[in-house]
């Protein structure tokens, strides 16, 4: 059984330093730093927690970047092992602000975090002017250390304030949404095109509070770098994942993938590309109050546009000419 090239062990080193790179902030270097509290170095947390409660509020309002993080060579190594990509069908002016719209979240949304959490993929060269931002859960901004790694790559809390200090600080500035949310990752398995869209409106909502322009984005093959073990609404398992997601806001999903050698099974993604396709952006009208019935149109107009995009790249990207996208 052949295992991979040096090349490829880079590739996938680096893709297992993003997972176990949190484990290991949160299970060894948390408890190693409050453990100095009991030593001759007790100053040095201290410090750090007295900054962290007056830093408290910086995910709300616009977190803190760091193009240095962002161009680290090790996230080219990410891009390389499916590889990933981003097409652009219509330029974004930087004299707007956008709401975009991830489609769909898969189970660790490789796409949605190459592309705009890094610049791995060249986004500032593909929209330049665009600042993108990628929300997230926002009980992960709690967590000392993980909220400064998180914040430095332009990752955000999914929060309402964290959203409208955004859409209300510039422009150029570039939201991207998981709309689908936890939900969705449950729905991730390969050969499917099943969005959780029909009732997920507040992202338009808050689009029309602004006036910001939506813009959908559909990621082929996201869906297709794992496969997943599902099980049926009344096993124990299920109840399980249901409870797990009601603890830590996220489902405990059972998927695999390949190992280091080739025909093996494992925790590492298959080698499938990755392709986000960014759509033309729908301009909204700004509406402090937008009715029910406005909302709704938008919603509409924006889930015909994201269907449009799927139908006019899915065979390009590996689909059947039949293959439909679903709206759950």
């Amino acid at each position: 059984m052949p295992c991979s090239k040096k090349t490829d062990y880079l590739q996938s080193l680096s893709l297992l330093q993003w997972p176990l790179g949190y484990l290991a902030i949160f299970f060894i270097l948390q408890p190693l730093f409050i453990g100095l509290l009991f030593t001759s170095l007790w100053l040095l947390p201290t410090l750090y927690f007295v900054w962290l409660f007056l830093d408290w509020k910086t995910p709300n309002q616009g977190g803190r970047r760091s193009a240095w993080v962002r161009n680290w060579y090790v996230w080219t190594h990410i891009r390389d092992y499916f590889p990933i990509t981003i097409l652009k069908t219509k330029d974004l002016s930087p004299s707007h602000n956008y709401i975009m719209g991830v489609h769909p979240h898969g189970l660790l949304t490789f796409g949605a975090f190459c592309n705009f959490c890094t610049e791995a993929t060249g986004f500032s060269k593909t929209f330049p002017g665009i600042t993108p931002h990628l929300a997230t859960l926002s009980w992960f901004f709690k967590i000392p250390f993980i909220r400064e790694y998180l914040m430095a790559k332009g990752v955000c809390s999914v929060s309402q304030p964290a959203i409208n200090y955004l859409l209300s600080h510039g422009t150029g500035n570039l939201l991207g949404i998981v709309v689908g949310g936890v939900g969705e990752a449950l729905q991730s398995v390969p050969n499917t095109t099943t969005l959780i869209l029909q009732k997920r409106k507040g992202f338009v909502r808050t689009a029309l509070q602004h006036g910001a322009h939506l813009v959908p984005t559909f990621t082929f093959g996201e869906t297709e770098v794992y496969d997943q073990v599902l099980f049926h609404e009344d096993s124990w398992m299920y109840k399980f994942q249901s409870f797990f997601r009601w603890i830590f806001g996220f489902y405990f999903c059972v998927f695999y993938g390949q190992g280091f050698c080739q025909d093996s099974v494992g925790l590492l993604p298959y080698h499938k590309p990755i392709v986000t396709i960014v759509g033309e952006p729908l301009p909204l009208p700004r509406v402090e109050s937008p009715s029910p019935e406005m909302v709704d149109k938008y919603h509409e107009l924006y889930m015909d546009a994201l269907y449009k995009l799927f139908e006019q790249h899915k065979v390009q990207h590996g689909y059947s000419k039949t293959q439909k996208l679903l709206f759950l």
